[in-house]
């Protein structure tokens, strides 16, 4: 077979943690990157910079704090353990976490971008016909800000399917559990099995050509001329 059963299992945990990520990324990024664009408190700038973090932030560094705050000794591990959830590290929930923190700024700044990019008028617009904030967030703001969203969604997604660091760091190499594509290709080069290393390397390079070839060619405000 092109891809061994090993690999596909990588493959499948992989794509669903990218799934869950983005999710929960779309339910969190949303409201950040709203606060972000409408906000003149001087506390945008520190906000701002914490999100942008993992862009500079070596991945290694950012899973260790995460491992240490989730382990047993860590202010999250205690209340996972006192809630009866148990240790978040090198489980399933724990590569969430750490995905939803280091793909964070790929969700909050398109959409930010997208929010700030229309302006105060529509909704000044909408407040004068009586729309309540909340009608003019739900039926003003997410429609002009689609675009935003569909390439919050298509980055937070396509960075979580290739993250590395932060997983290794946090979830480990267990199979079936914590053992994403990534990391696969990982343990492939370590026992020096290239050809396997080569097919699975194949099949992330081709998704993220596609994907930055549907970026790049997909421009719904682009006028038509």
């Amino acid at each position: 077979m092109f891809l061994t059963d090993t690999d596909l299992e990588a493959i499948a945990l992989t794509l669903r943690l990218a799934s869950v990520t983005t999710l929960i990324l779309f339910t969190v990024g949303t409201p950040i990157a709203w606060w972000l664009a409408r906000t003149r408190s001087r506390w945008k700038g520190p906000v701002g910079a914490v999100v942008a973090l993992p862009l500079v932030l070596p991945p290694s560094v950012l899973g260790f704090y995460l491992l240490v705050t989730m382990g047993p000794n860590g202010a999250v591990g205690a209340v996972t353990e006192a809630l009866g959830i148990g240790l978040l590290p090198f489980t399933f929930w724990g590569l969430v976490v750490g995905s939803v923190f280091y793909s964070l700024p790929f969700m909050v700044q398109p959409v930010q971008n997208a929010f700030e990019a229309f302006g105060e008028r529509p909704l000044e617009a909408a407040a004068t016909l009586g729309a309540s904030p909340l009608d003019r967030f739900f039926t003003v703001a997410l429609p002009l800000a689609l675009p935003g969203f569909v390439t919050a969604g298509i980055l937070s997604f396509a960075h979580t399917v290739g993250e590395f660091g932060v997983v290794l760091m946090i979830g480990g190499n267990i199979p079936g559990l914590t053992r994403v594509a990534s990391v696969q290709i990982y343990d492939y080069v370590e026992a020096l099995e290239y050809g396997n290393a080569h097919r699975l390397a194949a099949v992330l390079l081709v998704f993220s050509f596609l994907v930055l070839l549907v970026l790049y060619s997909w421009r719904p405000d682009r006028r038509r001329v």
